[in-house]
């Protein structure tokens, strides 16, 4: 607020040689754009007179505050190039010392970069599901394994069962049609023995024929037809029987290796869920993929714990030398080892320097010095109202 109490102490003495009474002394030809715009208003109205001083004040102090960040910004850049000078000014060896302990630091920097840009194996999150299970997931490579080699073991038992099972139904109706053709044949065995000893009878009573030797053949060509017929219907109700057991045995060993499918099913749809992969072969590639990136991230972790120490290293250096900022060339020790850098570098700087000057000169010559000529010349303008101006500008530095 430097500026409001210079301000202040121009005014009381102007007001110490300002006539209250005499507006006539204002020559015309002093006015300035300003003023003009000054006289144009009706500066009688109190509140307009006011608003125009505390406008012109506002302009002051923000003139101030961007004077104070500027003129902190230019003491930066002033202590930057300085720096620059003092590390171009050190003797050689020293400077060989510097430019060795930078590029340890440049090189680590370049390595750490390599590893942020590379091409990961896999997420974070992946990463840390993965961490968080370390302790299992060897125990579950193995239980996933075996899971699917049993799970595959057990279908091929099933579809082994299934074509037994096909098998024994076959035989069961080849079975059933011997049976029924047995049944077939003593039929028509029984119906064509009977007929010829029909046939035999009414030869012999009719016509007197003696049929004894043929009773004889045809009792026993009966006999052996239908022992034949009879032993073939046993054995094919034998095999039936039979066959029907192995079927039962086959469904019932199905059904027990059926239980297994799925308790093995419902173990595997289990741990694919908990280590959210689809086959053991999957946890197997994310297995390999954890192992090369905590590798990869160790040594990032040694990259980044010797990084600090080559920069520590650099910042004791430089403010040995008594740099004023040692942390801006942690981030560009290119300058250091390359002179080219560093004069592009002091070149921009320079830039920066200028153009902060003339936002300085802009705003303390242009802005504030611009309101203090306004209020000045509203003061010598109105000397009636110098009093109340200056107790506006007393009032408004008070309530900053």
């Amino acid at each position: 607020m430097g500026l409001f109490k210079k301000i202040i102490k121009k005014w009381n003495k102007l007001i110490s040689n300002s006539d209250y009474e005499d507006d006539e002394y204002w020559d015309e030809d002093e006015y300035s754009e300003n003023a003009q715009e000054v006289r144009i208003k009706d500066f009688d109205n109190s509140e307009l007179r006011g608003e125009y001083v505390r406008n012109c004040l506002e302009k002051i102090s923000e003139a101030s505050k961007e004077m104070e960040n500027l003129d902190y910004e230019y003491n930066l850049v002033t202590s930057y190039l300085e720096d620059m000078e003092e590390i171009e000014a050190l003797p050689e060896d020293e400077m060989d010392y510097l430019k060795n302990c930078a590029k340890r630091v440049e090189m680590l920097q370049d390595s750490r970069d390599d590893f942020v840009e590379r091409k990961r194996q896999m997420s974070d999150e992946r990463f840390y599901q993965m961490e968080r299970m370390i302790d299992e997931i060897e125990e579950g490579r193995v239980k996933l394994r075996e899971a699917e080699n049993y799970q595959e073991l057990v279908k091929k038992d099933l579809s082994r069962l299934d074509g037994e099972k096909h098998a024994y139904l076959y035989r069961k109706k080849e079975v059933i049609g011997v049976l029924a053709d047995t049944k077939g044949m003593a039929i028509i065995c029984v119906t064509a023995f009977a007929l010829c000893f029909v046939l035999l009878l009414m030869l012999q009573f009719l016509l007197e024929m003696d049929t004894q030797a043929g009773c004889l053949i045809t009792a026993g060509a009966a006999a052996i037809a239908i022992t034949i017929i009879y032993i073939k219907h046993m054995d094919a109700r034998k095999e039936l029987k039979r066959v029907e057991l192995g079927i039962n045995k086959l469904i019932l060993l199905q059904n027990r290796v059926k239980i297994r499918y799925v308790n093995n099913k419902n173990l595997l749809d289990y741990l694919y869920l908990k280590y959210n992969v689809e086959s053991s072969g999957e946890l197997e590639a994310l297995w390999q993929k954890y192992a090369k990136e905590k590798e990869e991230r160790e040594k990032f972790r040694q990259a980044e714990i010797e990084l600090d120490a080559a920069q520590q290293d650099l910042l004791k250096m430089l403010k040995r030398y008594k740099i004023a900022y040692p942390e801006v060339w942690l981030h560009q020790t290119e300058a250091i080892l390359d002179h080219r850098d560093m004069v592009e570098i002091r070149h921009s700087l320079i830039i920066r320097r200028q153009s902060l000057r003339k936002r300085i000169e802009y705003n303390k010559e242009t802005v504030a010095g611009g309101a203090q000529k306004d209020i000045k010349e509203l003061v010598q303008r109105y000397p009636k109202y110098a009093r109340e101006i200056l107790e506006t500008v007393e009032k408004y530095e008070e309530s900053m």
